[in-house]
């Protein structure tokens, strides 16, 4: 049987999993698994943030663990849910395994302190009901919230999409009506505590206002009126999005927010307003995982970052041996050796003296 072999459970003194980070997600792995033929990592309670190439996996490995997030309050299979938010040729299941001759098995885990969440399938399977999964119940003894950000923004084309994509078969991945099911959850009750309150109020003064909601339409309400989000830059419409999510308590202290390239459409004089506001949700208690292809994110982070926030950092390549995906981790960004956006800055600057001393004549 080509199946993970199972592990011996994560102690409390292991990295990633302290009795702080219990109620996160503390590791992920992955076996012959889309992109990937092993991968093991310990995560951070605070901000994970992966970088790489275009095709190593950054995005895969955030929907594995959204997914993961996402069944312990939809009660979905998890099966069902990998399948929904990958959307693999015919929904079938068994094109999730990594491609390789014969017969195989793929097989995600996903942990959270000693509690282990585990998926394996065939590269045959066609249906997410012949998925073999084991500590679904325990799993679902504590619900995680989560909300999953695609790079496409959703709550310009939100009314109608929901309803559309309840009665009808089209080609989207879930997690575009995931997002849109957040956004339109209601204010929560209660008075707001202070934390939560002073991150809306940042957001607010980025927007220049709130975001209200009529007939399925979302506005930016200010001193000049109510703007609908179709006339508004993509960016805005982002930490307008991040606004409602704390609004109406999507983001609270043991959530997990999952952004799949935040810095996509976004003016980079507001860059470090994110940033600050990512590391303040950090604080607070809410997981944060982040794929980007973005320096000035990652200079952000290594410039506001205080010396009890919680981060690390993932670099995704390809190994010179094998083509295989390896993956280098470090609790600083620019530590990674293997980061294809530092390489690609210091590619540029090099190149930029060159011509600067006649190189190019």
């Amino acid at each position: 049987m080509n199946e993970i072999s199972e592990m011996p459970q994560v102690s409390d003194s292991a990295p990633g999993s302290s009795v702080n980070e219990v109620e996160t997600l503390t590791r992920i792995r992955l076996e012959r698994f889309t992109a990937f033929k092993h991968l093991d990592l310990n995560l951070s309670s605070g901000v994970n943030v992966f970088i790489g190439a275009n095709g190593t996996g950054k995005t895969h490995l955030l929907k594995v663990a959204y997914a993961a997030c996402d069944i312990a309050q939809t009660k979905k299979n998890l099966a069902e849910k990998l399948t929904s938010v990958f959307l693999p040729s015919g929904r079938a299941i068994g094109r999730l395994v990594k491609r390789q001759q014969g017969s195989v098995r793929g097989a995600i885990e996903v942990w959270r302190g000693n509690q282990k969440l585990r998926a394996s399938f065939s590269n045959h399977s066609s249906k997410p009901s012949s998925a073999h999964i084991t500590g679904y119940a325990g799993w679902l003894e504590k619900p995680i919230e989560s909300v999953f950000i695609p790079v496409k923004e959703m709550l310009s084309n939100g009314p109608g999409f929901r309803s559309l994509y309840a009665q009808r078969d089209i080609h989207f991945e879930e997690v575009y009506a995931d997002i849109l099911d957040r956004a339109y959850r209601p204010p929560l009750r209660g008075a707001m505590d202070k934390p939560r309150k002073q991150i809306m109020n940042s957001l607010q003064k980025a927007i220049a206002g709130k975001v209200i909601v009529k007939n399925e339409e979302f506005f930016l309400k200010n001193t000049r009126g109510n703007l609908e989000f179709t006339l508004l830059a993509e960016g805005m419409r982002k930490l307008g999005l991040l606004w409602l999510l704390l609004q109406n308590g999507t983001l609270l202290n043991g959530s997990v927010l999952f952004w799949d390239e935040p810095e996509a459409n976004l003016n980079p004089k507001v860059v470090g307003v994110l940033v600050d506001i990512l590391l303040q949700l950090q604080r607070m208690g809410v997981q944060i995982f982040i794929a980007t292809h973005d320096y000035a994110i990652l200079k952000e982070l290594d410039i506001r970052m205080k010396k009890d926030d919680q981060a690390r950092f993932y670099a995704l390549y390809r190994s010179d041996s094998d083509d295989e995906i390896q993956c280098e981790v470090a609790e600083e960004p620019f530590r990674l050796e293997h980061s294809a956006i530092s390489e690609a800055f210091t590619s540029l600057y090099d190149r930029s003296i060159e011509r600067s001393l006649g190189g190019n004549e």
